[in-house]
């Protein structure tokens, strides 16, 4: 009998193509779906599939247990406002883990749940151990059209002030004009904080995406796809530049192709 993978699903393309890739080897694939993140096509895919809220630990605990889950792995975006909006329903197994941490920042509230998924026998596995290079690219200028001069000193400039927001769990993506911090990402996301920095800007930013310094590739792993080159077409940035083989690019070659149509520089670099 084939394992079982644990599927923890939001928003955006990451969870369709982490269900693919793991039906490709051979596994079962039990889906925990989240009202309101979770698109609803994928029930159609996986070998099981479960809908809950955002809080109902518990609840998905007992559903992979029935599933026989193995281990699990956690993919795409869970809206950190909803924190706000009173979306979150947190059941006593939620609470319990809430009760231990000392901030609600991402990194603990994701920690505890994995800290917790262990516990309970079906640890938390890294997102990327699913992915191959195409979705997590090398070194290099994948686009046709190279960095200006003006462009890398601007990456160059925005990279460590990124890494450094990172390691302080605020957010991984920074907008820069002329080695000006426009826009830094915080709660409200990438496609903001570059819908910010292009008007800021009043366009030919540069934008740059990052691990944390000590990312914790479990989840909230950085991505970038179509909808974040959208926000930079109406923002009117020229440059994105993301860190080799720890950001993943959704829809590769769509994402090239329409990059070249519109002159976006996309550089992968190491740090």
């Amino acid at each position: 009998m084939n394992e079982t993978l644990g599927l923890i699903a939001g928003s955006g393309c990451l969870p369709a193509l982490l269900l693919k890739e793991a039906k490709e080897r051979g596994c079962r694939v039990a889906l925990c779906a989240i009202h309101g993140e979770t698109s609803p096509e994928l029930e159609k895919i996986a070998d099981a599939c479960e809908w809950m809220r955002v809080g109902e630990l518990g609840r998905m605990v007992k559903f992979f247990k029935h599933e026989r889950v193995s281990h699990s792995v956690m993919g795409g975006k869970i809206q950190k406002t909803n924190l706000f909006r009173g979306e979150v329903r947190p059941d006593l197994e939620m609470i319990k883990v809430l009760a231990k941490m000392s901030n609600h920042s991402d990194d603990s509230l994701l920690g505890g749940i994995a800290d917790y998924l262990k516990k309970k026998g079906m640890p938390l596995a890294d997102t990327t151990s699913l992915l191959t290079e195409e979705a997590l690219p090398r070194e290099g200028i994948l686009t046709k059209r190279k960095p200006s001069r003006q462009e890398i000193r601007d990456i160059d400039f925005g990279w460590k002030l990124a890494k450094e927001m990172g390691r302080l769990d605020i957010g991984q993506t920074i907008v820069v004009k002329k080695q000006a911090i426009l826009a830094v990402e915080a709660i409200e996301g990438t496609d903001a904080a570059i819908a910010r920095g292009g008007l800021l800007g009043n366009g030919d930013v540069a934008v740059i995406k990052v691990a944390k310094p000590k990312q914790d590739f479990r989840f909230d792993v950085p991505t970038v796809g179509l909808a974040t080159l959208d926000a930079m077409i109406q923002a009117r940035a020229k440059v994105l530049a993301i860190e080799a083989g720890k950001v993943i690019l959704m829809n590769r070659d769509a994402f090239i192709q329409k990059a070249d149509e519109h002159r976006i520089c996309l550089v992968s670099r190491k740090s």
